[in-house]
């Protein structure tokens, strides 16, 4: 028997009885559910007729409803506490339970109308969270019992929100008991779709309609047989002419539909004819204040925009004029303008064919950044407020951005250019503003285009850092901040006086601070990707200005606490230092005093933001000027930066010092190297902490979305039917910030980090951690703060801007390497399979997606571009995969092969002929490694790899025959007896090549030279595979190896077995051939192909001492070579 306290008694609990008995209050005759406000009613309906017993238990149960009422409410409260404890202990209820007491609350008429609703949210949350773990376990009484209940709400009752909500959790239901096989196990919930249709009813028709928007997947297997029906339907509920909200859900219900069913090409196609039916609804929606059926025209150019194409000129026109009707709502004229914008990220090629449209939308997106509100405060605002994204000024200029990278600058500048030029002569502010706004916008899309008039744009743009206006000043240094980033480094080299001059000058602009900041940020941008030689002849003028600047805002912000402009110059001294480098060093001691004192002074919350940029600072400082110089004040740093540490755990989450301080200790790690391993106990926790931060992540539908905002830090992806996944991105980039840390510790400490790497790698690693590991390059390059770059306000924006990293990051190979077997354990393998599983099968889908792009009827010239730059990201990957596997079989040797197995066909489908050549080339490397460290075992695989190794000896591509040519090499070197008939084989193949006309050419000398190197080890090693007294003098003539130097070694050290063993035809008749050989060591040698450190290098220099005795044979060799050649020599007998 239940017991209840009050909501709020941290001891109530919830009963766990009879959930049949629960269920039995649902089950009215009427269909109505007993009240908990009737009492009288229900007594005199139900117990008269109640055996012994039952009427207790009946008052029992209302009272736990009644109850259950009350924390409903509570669950609603404005009071944190109140609403904390209610979600606590609605937690502890039973499911069962729980679904009782909801659907009674959703039946209850009497009830106010936002419990119910309250209760329908939650029971469709219950559904959507824990269907697995609730509905099957309940008895299949109460299963139909649930689903009668809900179809019977929906058809009786009379509150649109409730009904609407009722739909939802019925959605939800269905959309769960979908089987595997695509059954839908609730037949009923379509008949009544079916009967709602076309009932006379409008509430029921909207019910229908809804339920089949929220989830379009509700035919299951069934949908082929119903899709006549399906669009019989929708064509009959759009056309309904008597009901505008029909026509809208209708149209709503058409593109949820589509959207599900993106990827059926056929299906597209048999609905295209419903898409003017869809636009017409837009536009009639839209002029109701409804813009729920463009947010799903959005969601149609984002995710199925080929679905537009018979109607896109309509689509086009139409949100085109939606763009421009001033008479709608902001969000509403954004949203169309979003149509267009996001065709060119998603069908680009599509888009191009309708410039006409283009080019109108163009000044529509130049109107909304004229959009500014006047602000008498906004030159001396001190807080930087973040950009409001709703806003249509920066909704355009966002737009723009996106727009020239979608199309190109061949389509935008011509467009744009004269409507900039025009507005820059515009005598009101706010279009020169945007005009210079536009140009920091475009120069990412139109980089080569503009690239060619830079000239005449940077002439122009000066001019406006001395405007009448502040804001239009702000907007110049914009323009130049963006512009140093996106044409580094020819704007730096062609406009370094120029600019620097400007900037230093607008940096003066002591009654405008925000402007004079931004006019800092603009400096930082320029230089960053500055070349040290052009900047060094300013670094008097610029130290000289930083310094004034830095000393009379030190002091503003003592007497009136302003600190924007301070914090702007700390971040420009730090990046001055970082590419002045050694030149900082007598500037040292004008500015390290200042900022240690802001360091220790700045502790108040306000300032979080300075002191972890001063801090940031400090550390780039040092790691310019280098240890000797630092050292003095490396101490005291050191204390700081440990005091701020110690204090870590104090600090909030969102603590912009957070992250300078995790970057700071790496930069402190390179510049003290050994000695800082004394503070790795210090700094590893909190940075373990940092890197193991993990983000709420949620399944959400569109219900649960219209409560959550992107301005909450969350970010979200479409899965369809209605669902979209999100993360709250909070944290992610210290998180991404501290794994990169862990990268420099383990690269700078090598064997000093080796402790840590079980922390840092158990008991199973961090996805970030193994991401910053295998493809991700760390960067501890100074962050610059406020910069001048356009923001970009959509995922898919941002998406585009996050370029994939270029430099070949080999951590964790070396990780490997250098701990050897046994760092990986089970786990640590098993994430590791599954992440490289995972790559390879993503490289071959994106291979397909890239095919079929070509095929597309838009496919044109741009298109093949940005495919081809997609190409080179998959190939990074993929080089990336292959040095982790070379890891793994250096490290563990054959042990790993069953590890490997299951990456086998992958790997096998990446050699096979049709594959691209840089498909080739890496399945053969990781195949050459499979044989240079696991074999003998290797040769199990032979059957997978000799063939296509083979043919691959001579193919036409460079890559792919210096694969397989390294390939015979280890094959001889290491293979064993097994692969003996195919050395043997391969030697012709290998002299072919060599001999080839352009074998020499640069394109083909590397792989030219690993056939010479694989000649070479088969001679060396399996000399019974070839007639080496008939080989030897060509190998001999075919040497040095200029181009690779790994394999010139190898040559080398057989050229000195053979010398050594005095073999005939090496030496030649009474040492004939000794001057040759002497070339070839000299020119080694002097092409670096043998350095000293090469274990090969003394035994060439005891051969040539050996023909120093002989003061004749010495003259000999040294008189044929030339002066270069005689000092290599020279050099080798001094350093060996």
């Amino acid at each position: 028997m239940s017991t209840f306290g009050n909501i709020e008694d941290s001891g109530l609990r919830w009963g766990v009885g009879s959930n049949e008995r629960r269920v039995a209050l649902i089950r009215r005759t009427n269909g109505r559910p007993p009240s908990p406000y009737d009492r009288s009613r229900v007594s005199r309906s139900r117990l008269a007729a109640s055996p012994p017993g039952c009427s207790f238990r009946i008052l029992t149960a209302m009272a736990e409803q009644q109850q259950f009422y009350l924390l409903l409410g509570n669950l609603m409260s404005p009071d944190n506490d109140v609403r904390k404890q209610s979600e606590e202990t609605y937690d502890t209820i039973p499911g069962p339970n729980k679904i009782t007491f909801l659907l009674q609350a959703i039946r209850d008429a009497s009830a106010a109308e936002e419990v119910r609703q309250m209760a329908a949210v939650l029971l469709r949350r219950l559904l959507s969270s824990s269907f697995e773990e609730i509905y099957p376990g309940l008895t299949l009484e109460m299963q139909t019992v649930i689903k009668t209940e809900l179809l019977t709400s929906i058809q009786q009752e009379t509150l649109p929100n409730i009904r609407k909500k009722v739909c939802d959790i019925a959605a939800e239901l269905c959309r769960n008991l979908i089987d595997d096989d695509g059954n839908n196990q609730w037949p009923e919930l379509l008949k009544f779709l079916f009967d709602s249709v076309n009932s006379d009813n409008v509430g029921l028709r909207e019910a229908a309609l809804h339920i089949f928007w929220n989830f379009p997947g509700i035919f299951g297997n069934q949908q082929q047989h119903y899709m006549e029906v399906i669009k019989r339907m929708l064509v009959q509920c759009m056309q309904d002419q008597a009901n505008p909200h029909i026509r809208t859900l209708a149209a709503r219900a058409a593109a949820s539909f589509i959207l599900s069913n993106e990827g059926n090409t056929a299906l597209l196609k048999h609905f295209s004819d419903l898409l003017p039916g869809i636009l017409q609804a837009v536009n009639e929606s839209c002029y109701q204040s409804d813009d729920s059926v463009l947010k799903s025209l959005v969601e149609i150019a984002d995710t199925a925009p080929k679905y537009l194409r018979p109607n896109l000129e309509a689509t086009l026109q139409l949100c085109l004029k939606l763009c421009a009707d001033t008479n709608l709502t902001n969000m509403q004229r954004q949203l169309s303008l979003e149509v267009i914008v996001t065709l060119s990220e998603t069908a680009a090629a599509m888009l191009r064919k309708h410039t006409a449209i283009v080019a109108s939308s163009v000044p529509q997106m130049l109107a909304m950044m004229v959009d500014l509100e006047e602000d008498d405060e906004w030159a001396m605002a001190d807080e930087l407020e973040d950009d409001d994204f709703d806003s249509n000024a920066v909704a355009g200029e966002s737009a723009l951005d996106r727009i020239a990278c979608g199309l190109g600058g061949k389509i935008i500048l011509p467009m744009i250019k004269q409507h900039i030029m025009t507005m820059l002569q515009n005598p009101d502010w706010k279009y020169r503003h945007a005009g210079l706004m536009a140009l920091s916008a475009i120069g990412e899309g139109c980089h080569q285009q503009m690239e060619a008039i830079l000239q005449e744009i940077v002439s122009f743009v000066l001019i406006f850092c001395s405007d009448p206006h502040p804001r239009v000043r702000y907007a110049a240094c914009n323009a130049i901040g963006q512009m140093a980033t996106d044409f580094a480094p020819t704007f730096q080299k062609k406009f370094h006086d120029k600019v620097i001059s400007a900037l230093l000058q607008t940096m003066e602009d002591q009654s405008n601070p925000r402007v004079q900041a931004h006019a800092a940020a603009a400096l930082i941008n320029f230089t960053e990707d500055c070349p040290k030689s052009l900047l060094i002849p300013y670094l008097d003028s610029l130290v000289q200005h930083l310094h004034v600047i830095m000393v009379a805002k030190l002091q503003e912000l003592i007497q009136k606490g302003t600190k924007l402009v301070l914090e702007q110059v700390v971040t420009s001294i730090a990046s001055v230092a970082d590419t002045a480098e050694e030149k900082f060093v007598p500037y040292y001691d004008l500015f390290m005093p200042s900022l240690k004192h802001i360091v220790e002074n700045a502790v108040q919350k306000e300032l979080r933001l300075l002191r972890g940029k001063t801090i940031e600072c400090i550390s780039l400082i040092g790691l310019a000027v280098g240890k000797d110089k630092f050292m003095p004040d490396a101490s005291a740093v050191m204390q700081l930066l440990l005091k701020t540490q110690t204090d870590f755990n104090d600090l909030e989450d969102d603590d912009p010092q957070i992250s300078y301080m995790i970057s700071a200790w790496a930069r402190m790690c390179k510049i003290l190297g050994k000695e800082f391993q004394q503070y790795l106990p210090v700094v590893m926790g909190p940075l373990m902490k940092t890197a193991s931060i993990k983000p709420e992540v949620a399944l959400l539908d569109t219900q649960d979305m219209e409560n959550i905002s992107e301005d909450d830090g969350w970010e979200f992806v479409n899965l369809g039917d209605q669902q979209s996944f999100g993360i709250k991105t909070a944290g992610l980039e210290e998180k991404a910030t501290a794994c990169q840390m862990l990268v420099c510790y383990a690269k700078e400490l090598k064997e000093g980090f080796v402790e840590y790497t079980e922390q840092w790698l158990q008991p199973s690693p961090c996805p970030c951690c193994w991401s910053a590991l295998v493809f991700e390059d760390p960067s501890i390059s100074p962050r610059c703060g406020t910069s001048c770059a356009t923001p970009s306000s959509s995922p898919s924006a941002q998406s585009r801007t996050q370029t994939s990293c270029q430099k070949s990051c080999t951590l964790l190979p070396k990780c490997i390497e250098l701990m050897g077997d046994g760092c990986l354990n089970n786990e640590h393998f098993e994430e590791l399979g599954g992440i490289l599983k995972g790559k390879l099968e993503e490289h071959f889908k994106n291979q397909e997606l890239r095919h079929t792009k070509r095929q597309d009827e838009d496919y044109d010239e741009q298109v093949e571009e940005t495919l081809q730059d997609e190409d080179e990201n998959d190939v990074y990957i993929l080089t990336k995969v292959s040095d982790i596997l070379h890891s793994v079989f250096s490290s563990y040797k054959e042990k790993v092969l069953p590890w490997f197995e299951q990456l086998l066909q992958l790997i096998v489908q990446l050699i096979c002929p049709s594959r691209p050549w840089a498909d080739r080339q890496w399945g053969l490397c990781i195949f050459d490694d499979v044989v240079e460290h696991c074999s003998p075992s290797s040769f199990k695989y032979a059957e997978y790899f000799l063939q296509p190794m083979m043919q691959s000896v001579c193919d036409t591509s460079p890559e792919v025959r210096q694969a397989a040519a390294y390939g015979v090499g280890v094959m001889a070197q290491y293979g064993g007896e097994n692969y003996r008939q195919f050395c043997t084989e391969a030697i012709t193949l290998l002299v072919r090549v060599i001999q080839a006309a352009e074998s020499r050419t640069k394109e083909n000398v590397n792989a030219t030279e690993n056939c010479i190197s694989a000649v070479g080890k088969v001679m060396r090693f399996r000399p019974e595979c070839v007639n080496v007294n008939e080989l030897l003098p060509h190998w001999l003539s075919w040497l040095p190896l200029n181009e690779d130097k790994e394999e010139a070694v190898h040559t080398f050290d057989f050229l000195c077995d053979l010398i050594e063993s005095n073999n005939p035809i090496v030496l030649g008749p009474d040492n004939a051939n000794l001057p040759k050989i002497f070339l070839i060591i000299a020119e080694g040698v002097a092409n670096e192909s043998v350095k000293s450190e090469d274990a090969c290098s003394k035994r060439l220099a005891n051969d040539i001492r050996q023909v120093q005795m002989s003061t004749g044979l010495w003259t000999q060799c040294v008189s044929s070579l030339n002066e270069t050649q005689q000092k290599a020599i020279q050099d080798l007998l001094n350093t060996a």
